[in-house]
């Protein structure tokens, strides 16, 4: 890897992480479905601006409805969930249960799309199950409904996040493709059709006591053009450099850095639940991710 897809990869993996911390700094005061909202409208305006910036040529391919769905489902749902998580939990809480999107893309390739599964997949799974119960059961918060409701949310994100990979397959990669940059303001564009009419019914019938001030307005931006615009071409970038597999390592960086932020600017105690947890949550992360050893009568004639 040279050192600037490392440089990559580690501002990507800071940036994500930050995002975990400006939810928890936005949604409490705002509510849910502003902060999800103003964080895709931002995004969309974003890479709309990024778009015009690198003069990419605007052909969709017949595919704009099926990208906008897709956006519903990769980032409506899942911006939503984490906003309603960051009014109960810690910022590094949820930046861990991110780390549970592959383990949740392996059960859904295998009841939804025949993924095959095997010994290593299952074990992740298994992994990845006993970091969640690790974290919430003996974490610094105290356990109790709230906590697992905002677990739950988390959960149903990493869900919507490994079901839209299988989309994207389904949808687009296996027709044809499309500039992924297209795919991420499509997408960013979808998600805001979602919620729009949401966040108006919400703002109109049930308003936040506060709008919040200069400091919630600058984690909102912070939110949707570094985390969300930016974090895309970054991640595109990576895609096309070090392929889709080691791009992925990305997962297992973003926990780190999302328990640093939330410890280092809202003051959120570390305890060993974090590492115990994290740790079980990485190892199932590697074990779904890491290459199936190529069969013995292969590497012979090879």
């Amino acid at each position: 890897m040279k050192l600037s897809d490392l440089i990559r990869l580690l501002s990507l993996s800071a940036i994500w992480g930050a995002s975990f911390l400006f939810l928890r700094i936005i949604a409490p005061v705002i509510g849910a479905m502003p902060t999800a909202f103003f964080r895709v409208m931002f995004a969309t305006v974003g890479l709309l601006i990024l778009l015009l910036a690198m003069r990419v040529k605007w052909d969709m391919k017949g595919k704009l409805g099926v990208a906008m769905l897709l956006g519903v489902v990769n980032s409506g749902i899942p911006f939503v969930m984490y906003s309603l998580a960051a009014k109960v939990l810690p910022a590094g809480y949820s930046a861990i249960f991110n780390a549970t999107t592959p383990l949740m893309g392996v059960v859904i390739g295998a009841l939804f799309f025949k993924d095959r599964l095997n010994a290593a997949k299952i074990a992740g799974v298994l992994f990845g199950l006993a970091g969640v119960a690790v974290l919430t059961r003996t974490g610094p918060v105290a356990l109790s409904g709230d906590i697992l409701l905002g677990a739950a949310a988390c959960l149903v994100a990493t869900a919507c996040y490994g079901l839209a990979s299988f989309l994207t397959k389904k949808w687009i990669s296996d027709k044809g493709g499309l500039d992924s940059k297209l795919i991420a303001f499509a997408s960013q564009l979808g998600a805001t059709a979602l919620l729009l009419p949401f966040f108006a019914y919400t703002a109109v019938s049930s308003p936040p006591a506060s709008w919040g001030n200069t400091g919630v307005w600058l984690a909102l931006a912070g939110l949707g053009f570094i985390c969300t615009s930016l974090a895309y071409i970054l991640y595109f970038r990576l895609i096309a450099d070090l392929g889709p597999v080691k791009s992925l390592t990305v997962t297992f960086l973003i926990p780190p850095f999302g328990v640093l932020w939330g410890a280092l600017f809202l003051g959120e105690q570390l305890s060993m639940a974090h590492a115990a947890g994290g740790a079980l949550i990485g190892i199932a992360v590697w074990m779904v991710l890491k290459p199936a050893k190529a069969p013995a009568a292969r590497l012979a004639a090879e």
